[in-house]
This record gives structure tokens, C-alpha cells and sequence, in this order.
């Protein structure tokens, strides 16, 4: 499943960042799964695709997603995952199961970890810490499109404190270091 997500996305998306962005994203959904006793393969899958329209219909953004994950043979279920990540953003598509709320939270917050591990001497995921993540979320100035209110609503709708949402994306985004180049 992960490779055929990997097809699919790079098949829409040329440009390296996307692709190791849906990379890292896949590996966060997959560190949560396996907490959650889930579907490893699936969860990250929808990961890896949730920005499969981002890069050729970024106008259109989590619209045209619906069109090409049906193309290529993805159920109602998986692409209701995959719109529900750009809630009050792009769509009013809700993230209503654990899996959509968990993609809604760390999709942004991916952006802003892998941002700080490039500020770092090492340039890794490998050595960051929480509280060296935490400290750029305050700072309104680094990374600045990152949108900090989407990640604290999915704090809430996951009822987790921020600081545990950011040790397991990190986690998750160690186990796909060497892929996302981090």
C-alpha cells in the first residue's frame, strides 16, 4: 500500500519537498497507528497522499484530490481522510475519526519540525528535542506560514497537550529521517 501511495503521489507531485513532505507525514500517521493498534499501511498511505493535488491544482487543493485518489482506486473512506486535513482551510470537510484528526493536527506541524531540524547544526530529526520545537511554535516569526491555530484545534479535537503531539511527530518523522533527508 505504501508503495503504490508513492506511485500515485509522485505521479502529481515532481517537486522533491512535496514528496518527502508526504514521505514524513506518512511516517507520523504510522508512528500513530501502531499506538492506536491500527492499520499501519493504510494510515500511512493516506499520509503520503493527503497533498497528492497540492502541487499541479494548488487552487484547488483537497478538491481535485477527490478526483484523482478515485482514478486511482481509493475508496470514499480514504479520500474523506485525505479532503478532512484541510478543514476551515480549503474545505469544510470535518475530520471526524482519530485518523483525520490525527492528519489535520501534524500535517502543519511536520512543516514547522522539519524547518527547526534544519536550523540545528545536524539538519536532523534524529537529535531535536520537544522543547526545541516548542520554543520555535512560540515564535510567531519562524516559519511563519505555518499555521499554529490549525495545530492547537487538533490538540483539542485529539484532546492531547501540544507537547505530545510534537514527541510523536517527531518519533514518527525519525522513522522516515534517511527518506525525507532529515
Amino acid at each position: 500500500m505504501k508503495e503504490k501511495a508513492l506511485e500515485v503521489l509522485k505521479e502529481y507531485n515532481k517537486s522533491i519537498a512535496l514528496v518527502r513532505h508526504g514521505i514524513g507525514v506518512g511516517g507520523v500517521m504510522g508512528y500513530f497507528a501502531e499506538e492506536a493498534g491500527e492499520n499501519v499501511d493504510y494510515w500511512t498511505a493516506v499520509g503520503i497522499l493527503h497533498d497528492i493535488d497540492y502541487e499541479m491544482f494548488p487552487e484547488e487543493h483537497c478538491k481535485k484530490a477527490t478526483e484523482l485518489l478515485k482514478d486511482a482506486g481509493y475508496d470514499d473512506d480514504f479520500i474523506h481522510a485525505v479532503v478532512s486535513h484541510g478543514f476551515c482551510l480549503v474545505v469544510d470537510v470535518e475530520p471526524q475519526l482519530y485518523m483525520e484528526k490525527v492528519l489535520y493536527t501534524i500535517d502543519e506541524l511536520t512543516g514547522l519540525i522539519g524547518a527547526a531540524a534544519l536550523m540545528r547544526p545536524s539538519k536532523s530529526v534524529m537529535d531535536i528535542e520537544v522543547k526545541s520545537v516548542k520554543k520555535k511554535f512560540k515564535d510567531k516569526a519562524f516559519a511563519a506560514s505555518i499555521n499554529r491555530g490549525v495545530i492547537l484545534d487538533g490538540c483539542k479535537r485529539l484532546d492531547l497537550e501540544l507537547d505530545v503531539i510534537i514527541d510523536k511527530c517527531i518519533k514518527g518523522m525519525r522513522s522516515v529521517a534517511t527518506d525525507i533527508g532529515l
